[in-house]
């Protein structure tokens, strides 16, 4: 496990530093933000991402399941929350009452490495138009599941296996095994073998997308995620346009893709 899994604040840094650089132009490649805009992060951890919108005035909401993590958003996030600009919510995103429990709809929702945990992503994708203005974006950030560590295997506790790519692609059983012999807690094989359910690919987010009336607006895929410059030192890179439009293929070898998607 890096360093970055255990510090929390540093995590919050640069995943705002993250939003700031990358999340929020490319947003605004396809439309300007709106000084009007309210913004909700799904998934919202520690409030990082959420924290590029404030700065910039948005009033925002975060919906985290994790109390610990809502717990250092309030903490991290103190000035703001003071000031009525971001309000965080420790639920799950199936128990909101879309009805009673937020203050507004949306016209921004975010979703930054959040939809790959979530299960029954097309039923959770046609609940999104109930948080959404009539005008509302989604963006979306993933790491497809295929992908060198599409496993999430860098939080292991094993200095070995966290180094491995491609390893969680191995077959249910065997991969459990692995895990098993290196020590890892129960609750991290959990959290891993839950992934082998959830893990996301280009083609299958995609046909969710379509199914819900949505419209993909805006797309970007990396052959280097831009987080990677935070985490490791590399520079960001684009997919060479030719990779990404190879569908299957293309999962293999894009370690992070970006969407923005619309109601039809």
């Amino acid at each position: 496990m890096y360093g970055f899994h255990t510090d929390r604040k540093y995590y919050f840094d640069f995943i705002h530093k993250t939003a700031d650089g990358f999340i929020v132009p490319f947003i605004e490649e396809y439309r300007s933000l709106r000084s009007a805009d309210k913004v909700l992060e799904i998934g919202c951890a520690e409030g990082g991402v959420l924290k590029a919108f404030t700065d910039r005035g948005h009033q925002s909401m975060g919906i985290e399941l994790s109390e610990k993590r809502v717990a250092l958003a309030n903490e991290f996030m103190s000035e703001e929350v003071d000031n009525k600009l971001v309000q965080f919510v420790s639920k799950d995103i199936y128990d909101i009452d879309t009805e009673s429990e937020l203050p507004f709809k949306f016209d921004v929702i975010l979703l930054k490495d959040v939809i790959e945990h979530i299960f029954h992503q097309e039923k959770f994708m046609a609940r999104l138009d109930q948080f959404m203005s009539s005008d509302g974006l989604v963006f979306f950030g993933f790491p497809p599941w295929q992908m060198p560590f599409g496993g999430h295997q860098q939080v292991l506790k094993s200095k070995l296996l966290s180094k491995i790519p491609y390893f969680h692609l191995l077959p249910r059983f065997l991969y459990k095994c692995i895990l098993t012999i290196f020590g890892e807690s129960d609750y991290k094989i959990k959290e891993m073998m839950e992934l082998t359910e959830t893990g996301l690919s280009v083609e299958k987010f995609e046909r969710y997308v379509s199914e819900a009336g949505f419209q993909v607006v805006k797309k970007r895929h990396y052959l280097i995620n831009p987080v990677y410059s935070f985490k490791f030192g590399l520079k960001p890179r684009k997919q060479l346009g030719l990779i990404s439009a190879i569908p299957y293929l293309r999962n293999f070898l894009t370690t992070g893709v970006y969407y923005l998607i619309q109601k039809k």
